[in-house]
């Protein structure tokens, strides 16, 4: 196994980090790393902020459903999915163009944590925890408030960043799902309810099968998070509904 794969397969989520700044030189590596990511015809359909202000961090692990570790985060990242700049630019040059609309969201999006994903990685190759808060999308019209977006600017991702305890170093990395369980050949296998409960075992273990999977869908699917992550959302993308005229 090389290097590279190696760092992919080692990487985990870390939340507990140790009260260690990231050299400069390190930060500046992971963002370089970033912006060289695979993006649809070479346009980087988004923009990184890079957090430094204390409050504006406090004021995000608040939004960001009531996680205290983002404000605490050495190096703390939102990935913007950025419609905005290339929609400005052809109105600078009088091409009247169309507004932005789902696909171009969409590839956006895509653009953003494709980015993102790689700056995850080259701060795991460099010793440096990092953890994904999709709750970034919650609260969606005060997050953009607080940081001045613009129309057609989403907050896709944020990422925290830090160098890890011991503990959360030595923290097993959680389970995945098996490759034939996630990868079909050719067309899709709609499981039957047997095969979704087994595919799961990797997730509930021991334990019972219904009661746990009624557990995880009050606490992920059906919470209050997951309402308002898809409210906000869902506002947000009437921007992109085709304005006739």
């Amino acid at each position: 196994m090389n290097n590279v794969i190696d760092t992919l397969m080692k990487r985990k989520p870390v939340r507990v980090f140790l009260d260690q700044e990231i050299e400069e030189e390190k930060v500046e590596t992971i963002l370089k790393a970033s912006i060289n990511a695979p993006t649809a015809g070479n346009q980087q359909l988004y923009t990184i902020l890079k957090i430094t202000d204390s409050s504006i961090k406090q004021q995000l692990s608040v939004l960001c459903d009531h996680q205290p570790f983002i404000a605490s985060a050495k190096l703390l990242l939102v990935y913007l999915a950025d419609c905005h700049k290339w929609y400005e630019a052809y109105k600078d040059i009088d091409l009247n163009p169309r507004q932005p609309e789902l696909g171009d969201f969409l590839l956006a999006v895509d653009d953003a944590l494709i980015a993102s994903e790689n700056a995850v990685i080259a701060a795991q190759s460099l010793g440096i925890g990092s953890c994904y808060i999709g709750d970034v999308m919650e609260n969606r019209e005060e997050i953009s408030k607080l940081l001045h977006l613009p129309d057609y600017v989403f907050p896709a991702a944020l990422l925290v960043f830090g160098y890890p305890t011991t503990q959360q170093q030595k923290r097993q990395k959680p389970q995945r799902a098996n490759l034939k369980d996630i990868v079909f050949e050719n067309s899709y296998h709609d499981m039957n309810a047997q095969e979704r409960e087994a595919m799961l075992k990797y997730h509930y273990g021991d334990a019972e099968y219904k009661s746990w999977l009624e557990t995880f869908y009050k606490r992920k699917y059906n919470s209050s998070f997951a309402h308002e992550m898809n409210r906000s959302v869902k506002a947000y993308l009437k921007q992109y509904e085709k304005k006739d005229g």
